[in-house]
């Protein structure tokens, strides 16, 4: 009997950054630049951006990256929703 294939899986998680409002733009650049990041609202010194990686730890690591830009205060993660790619419907 073939051993079970570990089901391929997909993070999509939410975090609020805080910088200092005059680095915004210059940060907002820098985090559309990463790969599957977003940018979804910045007001006020506070970016909200979801990220999408295969594990826990590939989002941990791009949000770290993100912590140590110039003029972040500090990233933190809001939410993580993990997917099998079968039930989302994407065929490996």
């Amino acid at each position: 009997m073939p051993e079970a294939q570990a089901a391929r899986t997909i993070h999509i998680s939410s975090a609020v950054i805080t910088a200092f409002p005059e680095h915004c733009d210059a940060i907002v650049r820098q985090i559309n630049a990463l790969p599957g990041t977003e940018v979804h609202r910045v007001e006020n010194g506070k970016i909200v951006i979801v990220l999408e990686g295969e594990s826990t730890g590939e989002i941990g690591g791009r949000l770290t990256g993100i912590a140590l830009m110039d003029g972040v205060l500090s990233a933190n993660l809001v939410f993580e929703q993990i997917e099998t790619l079968d039930d989302i419907g994407v065929v490996p």
